[in-house]
């Protein structure tokens, strides 16, 4: 085990023992029931951000999954990373032999977590994360924004490493909500010469969700849907 895989395991050990009680119902004695887990189960959602990308996520974020996401997210419980990972493991493995780039995670969330969000969902899926993006400025707290201040708050605010030959590369995120972020991540890997070939993400918000049921509805109305 190298130095990472070694801190990752102290940080899940720590984190059971700080709590052991289901997410997504609080049963006591468990870190996840089997009756929750089920609620794991991948359902993919397919859409596309404001910029054209394809993204394809593995489950709704609400219910039990949102509750999953965030205790990994906000409490440290990097346990249930491993059950989450497997959600995405076959999301992943579609795009072999793409180059899978987890969206940056800013200095502030990385201080007080000690991780790397979605480079764990990577790693816990059984795949390598490629870490060619960077952030070069703090973006503003995402929560509340609409569709056109996300894009504005996260603009300028990714750089990518410069390829080695030309490659494909897929963007990874934890929760995808209007698509900011990921046509963020592109723009910078498309500027340092890579070839994005679309968007992975764990979970959708409902909101998106609806966005992109509602814009096939319209297409729909027009000629015969597209997606």
């Amino acid at each position: 085990m190298d130095a990472d895989d070694w801190r990752d395991l102290g940080a899940e050990v720590l984190a059971f023992l700080l709590a052991a009680e289901c997410p997504g119902c609080a049963r006591g004695g468990t870190l996840l029931c089997e009756r929750c887990r089920l609620q794991l189960r991948p359902h993919p959602v397919g859409t596309r951000t404001p910029g054209g990308i394809p993204v394809r996520a593995a489950l709704r974020y609400e219910g039990v999954p949102a509750r999953c996401i965030r205790r990994v997210k906000e409490d440290g419980m990097t346990l249930l990373a491993r059950p989450l990972g497997l959600a995405l493991r076959d999301l992943l493995a579609a795009h072999e032999p793409a180059l899978l780039v987890p969206v940056p995670t800013g200095r502030v969330s990385f201080r007080r977590r000690g991780y790397r969000v979605p480079e764990l969902l990577i790693r816990r899926a059984g795949a390598r994360p490629e870490r060619l993006l960077r952030s070069v400025r703090t973006v503003g707290d995402q929560r509340g924004l609409g569709r056109a201040q996300r894009t504005r708050n996260v603009a300028g605010s990714m750089r990518a490493s410069a390829p080695r030959g030309g490659q494909d590369v897929v963007i990874v995120d934890d929760v995808v909500t209007t698509g900011a972020t990921i046509d963020e991540a592109a723009r910078a890997l498309s500027a340092a010469g890579h070839r994005v070939r679309g968007a992975v993400a764990l979970a959708a918000t409902p909101r998106l969700d609806r966005t992109s049921r509602d814009t096939a509805e319209m297409d729909g109305d027009n000629r015969g849907r597209g997606d």
